[in-house]
């Protein structure tokens, strides 16, 4: 049914909030009077014609222009009747239909009863509000063809119409309150506080009044936000589905679609922002300092389930209870326009964050937006199938842009991790770092990778999807094939090499080696105290990086502590021919305290900060150099004489050596103590 024209009527069913209830009592109590007014003119201008002039007028009795109420809707359903069965109508007064006007007046007027107007009287029937209103669509329907006929009701025409108007204002501010929150449905219909006409008067615009088609509204009042989305009880989706239907009946389709629309982008947004999410401009995002933006990509994520979860599976059920039977498409066609406004709102912000300044700090967050996008792609398909004609190229479009997001978050995660390699390939830096101690971007790299190794099916899947050309040539490694496996043992490799070249830039080649230790240790132990990592490195490579660590280790014991123990060696120049030769002897002390005074004073400010490996670095070293130094002192400290002698060519007992031993690797550098006495 097409809506009915108002042409007298200027003001609009969405007027100001701050007015409109002052508005309609003001038109529910000058209507009547109005059209008494118009009748009373009726009537003597037929009593001029008459001929009888006033007299005339006051020979009908007044009575008799105001029948009761039995009277009054036989009159209209006569006339309804008539009317759509193509016959010419009976003739119907203008008090039947002013009176009839005034008791739809009379249902719409606000606090009016405690009665519910929404509930049927009777199971099964139509509520007494929808039947009024449905009768006086009908009404005026009739009385607008009648009148584009010749007919002779304008005055009548104008009263239903406007009652009609004013009926449809009150069912749609209803309408509204009553979706964007249900609990006002459990208020007495009597009260002020919490009813739906009341609620009404904070919303916005509906479309097609000044408002956008294709924008969503953020609600002005905050009001409700921390349980937004309520549920709907079966009593509330009744309320709703009458009012929708009595929209419907008087030609206020439209109208009806539009304020479903706002009110329920209205509680999904109240949603949002009970989780914490605000909408922000792509500007703002690209703009927002780093560890700002960490937080609204979680907040985002936590939103964005939320929405594709719980929200959206709501809003199709209220959609499909609200507008079913010979609606259900219509109630389809809403919900797919609702969930596209508040997907491609989430997706915005998911290209806002791809448009941000590319490092790798921002792989995992990125990730876990590409997951959460990839894990509710069926959830999508779901809940939004199936939509037909416009509806459906829309869900199509919906659907091209989850997966055209997806694949920029996938391609930027890949950039993001192979820009690793670069990274380490870039870093020309010539200064070593003190003491031989683990490497910065060492820690970096590896602790990057660990963390990597937990995203391993995620990032393989974006590798294999987005890789770059020049990765099929990749082996993988022992972990298992696949280019994100091929790309992480590269790293790993490149890692290696690069050490190996900053450990070339000690002039000292043991503490190259100390060096070389600390970082394959740091490495080996990331490797084995994260199953995902190791899992990924496999078992061979970590054997042959211990491997690896040995040989340093050789290297090492060989660089420092086999020049000493030569100096404790009898090799045929200490004793000659059953004689000892005190100067070499003396030599050979004074050649040992230098050596060991050296030793304690640069390797003890070299660092190795793994417990384990300093321990059993001092270990070793006790083990070959301790029962070397005993064994020398017990078989040439008594050819020194005593006193002054021996203090200045032996300095050391055993367990000083073991002492300064203890001592290394600490970091910190010491002068050789005194002997021991």
């Amino acid at each position: 049914m097409d809506r009915i024209p108002v042409a007298p009527l200027k003001s609009s069913s969405f007027s100001a909030a701050t007015t409109r209830e002052d508005k309609l009592a003001r038109n529910l109590s000058l209507g009547p009077i109005k059209l008494n007014e118009q009748t009373k003119e009726a009537r003597q201008e037929k009593a001029d014609n008459a001929g009888g002039g006033e007299a005339a007028v006051d020979a009908v009795p007044e009575e008799a222009s105001e029948p009761d109420l039995a009277t009054l809707l036989a009159e209209i359903d006569a006339f309804l009747a008539a009317h759509r069965d193509g016959e010419a109508p009976p003739a119907v007064s203008e008090v039947t239909l002013d009176k009839f006007a005034s008791a739809v007046e009379q249902e719409i007027a606000p606090g009016e009863g405690t009665d519910d107007k929404w509930a049927p009287e009777v199971p099964g029937e139509a509520p007494p509000l929808l039947a009024a209103i449905r009768g006086i669509a009908a009404l005026a329907s009739a009385l607008t063809e009648t009148q584009a006929e010749g007919g002779k009701y304008t005055i009548g025409l104008h009263r239903v119409t406007g009652v009609l108007h004013r009926a449809m204002t009150f069912v749609e501010d209803e309408f509204h309150a009553l979706l964007e929150d249900p609990r006002v449905a459990k208020t007495a219909p009597g009260g002020d506080n919490g009813s739906a006409t009341s609620k009404a008067m904070k919303r916005p615009p509906s479309f097609g009044h000044g408002a956008e088609p294709d924008r969503c509204v953020i609600p002005s009042d905050g009001s409700g936000a921390g349980d937004a989305s309520p549920p709907f009880p079966p009593e509330t989706v009744d309320r709703l589905r009458a009012m929708a239907e009595a929209m419907f009946v008087a030609g206020y389709e439209t109208e009806c679609t539009e304020v479903f629309l706002v009110a329920r982008r209205n509680a999904l947004d109240a949603s949002l922002q009970s989780l914490g999410y605000e909408k922000s401009s792509i500007d703002d995002v690209v703009k927002m300092p780093w560890e700002a933006l960490e937080t609204e990509i979680a907040t985002w994520i936590k939103a964005f389930r939320h929405t594709v979860e719980a929200g959206l599976p709501g809003e199709r059920d209220l959609c499909a209870r609200v507008f079913a039977g010979d609606r259900e498409t219509l109630g389809r066609d809403i919900f797919v326009d609702l969930a596209r406004c508040a997907m491609l709102h989430m997706l915005n912000f998911t290209e806002a964050v791809v448009l941000t300044k590319r490092a790798g700090d921002k792989l995992f967050k990125v990730l876990d937006m590409y997951e959460a996008i990839r894990d509710v792609a069926p959830a999508v398909d779901a809940f939004v199938a199936p939509a037909v004609g416009d509806k459906a190229s829309a869900l199509d479009d919906l659907k091209h842009e989850l997966a055209s997001v997806r694949t920029r978050l996938g391609e930027s995660a890949a950039a993001m991790f192979c820009d690793l390699e670069s990274s380490i390939r870039a870093d020309a830096g010539k200064q070593a770092v003190p003491g031989g101690a683990v490497h910065p971007l060492t820690r970096y790299v590896m602790n990057y990778l660990k963390l990597a190794c937990e995203y391993k099916n995620t990032l393989e899947q974006v590798f294999q999807e987005y890789h770059r050309p020049d990765d099929d040539g990749h082996e993988a490694g022992g972990g298992g094939g696949g280019p994100f496996v091929a790309q992480l043992m590269e790293v790993m490799e490149l890692l290696h090499g690069y050490l190996e070249a900053k450990s070339r830039l000690y002039k000292d080649p043991s503490l190259s080696s100390i060096f070389l230790m600390n970082n394959g240790r740091y490495m080996l132990q990331k490797i084995r105290g994260s199953p995902e990592i190791n899992a990924v490195v496999g078992e061979a490579w970590s054997r042959k990086r211990s491997t690896d660590l040995r040989q340093y280790h050789k290297n090492y014991q060989r660089e420092t502590w086999s020049r000493v123990l030569n100096l404790l060696r009898d090799d045929g120049v200490i004793t000659v021919k059953g004689h000892v030769q005190k100067q070499v002897l003396k030599d050979r002390f004074k050649q040992f305290n230098t050596a060991m005074d050296e030793i304690q004073r640069t390797q003890g400010a070299w660092v190795v900060s793994d417990e384990q490996l300093q321990s059993e670095l001092r270990v070793s070293i006790a083990a070959v150099i301790v029962p070397a130094y005993r064994s020398f002192l017990g078989r040439f400290s008594q050819h020194f004489s005593a006193g002054r002698q021996t203090e200045k060519y032996i300095k050391l007992s055993g367990e000083d050596l073991e002492a300064i031993i203890e001592e290394l690797f600490d970091g910190n550098a010491v002068s050789m103590p005194r002997r021991r006495t």
